[in-house]
């Protein structure tokens, strides 16, 4: 008896990341771009076209849920880590779906629309679990409507310093207006009422642009998006790219650094964590997160890693300590296009993290290379 396998869902502009003749991989249930290999391309390219220059990414498949009616603080407060009551019209912040454990549901952003509107976008792969998640725990709340609006945007993420040159030349909105996690509405490319928000998952200035999800429109949107960066030298950008760009500006991905196995405090994600706001009050996760906290903190912890003996650290890698004893794991590893040198993170003991002692990782099945501990984030961009 065989199992039929669900085909991979697409995004709008997938003939189009076809006919630029992308790598195509699955992801989450995707089948999305994981680089563009065309003359002078691939992924060291579309990186560094995104550090000195700018990228657009295709990231439709990342998921939107949206919480209406008065109620629909309460609700997100309930199920999210960070005091969505500080929002503002028009703000948007990082936050997380929690476990009781105190572990991620997934990582989120959560866009404050207005008083009884808010957005929350989360991963593409954990987004149907989301949903689920969200219905089980707050679905019954009075005063709330929640929908699953992930089939109607197309989201486009523009990144790098010259994003906003680029995508300037498409709007009338004032992007210089737009703070760092806050977002408005207008025209682009002659399609009204898009999303404009300035969040960014790359390290750099940039845009993330939420549109209507028919092709056409999305296709369209796209190709002038690349023709105004043209001159800045815009290259399309695919999943591996981003991979490198977040890892080097430190950011978490969701079944690395965070899952629901990792707890907020071995993330080293607690500075979004509100235990003891007045306004916040009770959340999922909020009791054994102040447990832990109580406790004297947790028994591991997420740290950075540069390669300082030749070698790679690839996700999944053991990682040992210096008398060969097996300590943990590289949640996440690669070599750095900007820095150019190998970096990773590990979740290891706290005791390891506390003290800054070096470690070894398994890079070969007989073969160790010796890394050290340093501050995330590896790469910090220049104030401009």
């Amino acid at each position: 008896m065989t199992t039929e396998v669900a085909p991979l869902q697409k995004t709008p502009l997938n003939a189009t990341h076809r006919a630029l003749k992308a790598k195509m991989v699955d992801f989450g249930g995707w089948d999305m771009p994981v680089e563009y290999p065309g003359p002078g391309g691939g992924l060291i390219a579309e990186h560094l076209a995104v550090r000195n220059g700018v990228g657009l990414f295709d990231v439709s498949h990342m998921g939107e849920i949206q919480f209406r009616g008065p109620g629909a603080l309460a609700a997100v407060q309930h199920i999210t880590m960070n005091d969505a009551s500080r929002l503002k019209d028009g703000q948007a912040h990082y936050s997380a779906l929690l476990t009781p454990e105190g572990t991620f549901v997934d990582d989120i952003l959560v866009h404050r629309l207005s008083a009884n509107d808010y957005l929350l976008v989360v991963n593409a792969g954990t987004k149907d679990k989301d949903y689920a998640w969200i219905r089980k725990q707050v679905g019954s709340f009075p005063s709330i409507h929640i929908s699953d609006y992930s089939a109607y945007y197309s989201q486009l993420a523009l990144q790098g310093p010259r994003a906003l040159a680029t995508l300037q030349k498409l709007t009338k909105t004032d992007l210089a207006a737009i703070k760092n996690y806050w977002f408005t509405f207008g025209t682009v490319a002659g399609v009204p009422n898009v999303l404009i928000a300035r969040t960014g998952y790359s390290g750099e200035d940039g845009f993330e642009i939420y549109l209507p999800a028919d092709e056409a429109t999305t296709v369209k949107v796209w190709n002038e998006l690349l023709a105004a960066g043209e001159e800045f030298g815009i290259r399309p950008c695919g999943l591996g790219a981003r991979n490198t760009l977040r890892l080097e500006a430190g950011m978490s991905l969701y079944g690395h650094e965070i899952s629901d196995t990792i707890n907020v405090f071995e993330a080293n994600l607690d500075r979004w964590l509100k235990l003891d706001s007045a306004e916040k009050g009770n959340f999922i996760g909020r009791q054994a997160l102040k447990q832990i906290h109580e406790n004297g903190g947790p028994a591991r912890k997420v740290i950075a890693l540069e390669m300082v003996e030749r070698g790679i650290a690839r996700d999944g890698y053991p990682v040992l300590n210096l008398e060969g004893k097996e300590i943990g794991v590289i949640t996440s590893g690669s070599p750095s296009p900007f820095l150019k040198t190998n970096i990773a993170f590990a979740l290891v003991p706290a005791s390891i993290a506390q003290s800054g002692e070096d470690v070894l990782v398994q890079v070969r099945p007989a073969q160790t290379a010796r890394a050290k501990q340093v501050a995330a984030p590896f790469y910090k961009r220049a104030k401009r």
